[in-house]
């Protein structure tokens, strides 16, 4: 399928919370999207540019072991890279307002 499946961010979102149920994998997304932070944050601070290539072998690291290990299936980012690259900014803004929990599951229905 291809990204032509969505024709906006706001239908793909409820796909890729359907696709985060596990508190586990939406931890280890959360984990890795801070580290990516404190990252780039420390490039910036020490001008060290030589460390911007772990950015996604951190970003992509935690969430594909979430995904592969505990949610047992592939990341969106397989299907649909950029929908997925924000989505996991939106869950991540929406776990630090409280929207989303890291403890229970979610259901798929909204």
């Amino acid at each position: 399928m291809s990204e032509s499946r969505f024709t906006s961010f706001s239908q793909f979102y409820p796909h890729y919370l359907s696709e985060h149920t596990n508190p586990t994998c939406r931890l280890l997304h959360f984990i890795g999207s801070c580290l990516v932070l404190a990252l780039i944050a420390y490039v910036i601070i020490s001008a060290s540019g030589a460390l911007l290539w772990l950015v996604p072998i951190i970003g992509y690291g935690f969430a594909w072991v979430g995904h592969f290990f505990f949610e047992h299936n592939k990341p969106a980012t397989f299907k649909y890279p950029f929908y997925s690259f924000l989505g996991d900014w939106v869950m991540f803004k929406d776990i630090l307002l409280g929207k989303i929990s890291l403890s229970a599951r979610t259901s798929t229905k909204e």
